[in-house]
C-alpha cells in the first residue's frame, strides 16, 4: 500500500512539474502580445489561424474577429500580405477559402491573400508558414487565450512573430479554456521533439517582402 502511494505521489508531482513548466515556457513570450495596434511593430505578413466555420460555410464569430484584426492591419499598412491557414480537408469544410472570401469582400486584394489549406492545428500553421510560404516576420491575429501558444510555436518555427489580440476571449467556454491548457503542454512537447506538420510540399513564397526580416 505504501509503495502504491509513493508511486502515485511521484506521478502526480511529475505531472504538476510538466504542466507548470510548459506554461512557464509558453508564458515567457508574453511581451510579444499586443492589444494596441499603435504599439505593434510593422510586419511583413499577418497570419490568421483557423477557428471554425458556421453551417453555411462562413467564418465563425471567433474567426471573423481574427479576420477583422488582419483587415485592420492591412488597411493601416502594417502588413502587406495575409496568410489564412485552416482545415481544408474536405469540400464541405474549407476554412482557407472562407477566410479569403471574407477578406476580399471587405476590400483586401486577392493578390495579398495567401491560402494554406493544411493548417490543421497551430503547430502545422506556423511550421508551414515558415517552411512552405517562406514567412520570417509576422503578426498573428488570434484571441488572447491562444496568443502565447501561437507566438511560442511561431518562434520555434523560426518566425520573428508578435500577436495582435482579436476580440472574442469572453466567448470561450470553460471547456475551451481547459483544452487550451492541455494544448499548451502539447505545444512544448512538439517543440522539444520537433513534431512534423501533417503535410508539407513545395515552397510557395508569399513574396520577397515576406522573406525579409524587419
Amino acid at each position: 500500500m505504501r509503495s502504491w502511494l509513493t508511486v502515485s505521489a511521484v506521478l502526480v508531482a511529475t505531472f504538476v512539474v510538466v504542466v507548470v513548466g510548459a506554461h512557464l515556457a509558453v508564458g515567457s513570450v508574453a511581451d510579444r502580445v499586443f492589444r494596441d495596434i499603435d504599439a505593434l511593430p510593422s510586419h511583413a505578413v499577418a497570419i490568421v489561424p483557423g477557428a471554425g466555420l458556421r453551417p453555411d460555410g462562413s467564418p465563425h464569430d471567433i474567426l471573423s474577429e481574427r479576420l477583422r484584426c488582419a483587415e485592420r492591419l492591412f488597411e493601416s499598412g502594417r502588413v502587406t500580405h495575409i496568410l489564412v491557414s485552416g482545415d481544408g480537408g474536405s469540400h464541405d469544410h474549407d476554412e482557407a477559402n472562407a477566410m479569403r472570401r471574407w477578406l476580399v469582400a471587405r476590400g483586401v486584394p486577392e493578390a495579398s491573400v495567401q491560402m494554406d489549406y493544411a493548417g490543421f492545428r497551430t503547430r502545422d500553421t506556423m511550421e508551414r508558414a515558415a517552411r512552405i510560404f517562406g514567412v520570417r516576420d509576422a503578426v498573428i491575429c488570434t484571441q488572447g487565450l491562444h496568443a502565447n501558444r501561437s507566438v511560442y510555436l511561431a518562434l520555434d518555427a523560426g518566425i520573428d512573430a508578435d500577436v495582435l489580440v482579436a476580440r472574442g476571449d469572453d466567448w470561450f467556454t470553460f471547456g475551451a479554456r481547459l483544452r487550451e491548457r492541455a494544448a499548451t503542454v502539447v505545444a512544448v512537447f512538439d517543440a522539444l521533439v520537433g513534431t512534423e506538420p501533417r503535410f508539407l510540399g513545395p515552397r510557395i513564397p508569399i513574396g520577397s517582402v515576406a522573406l525579409t526580416p524587419r
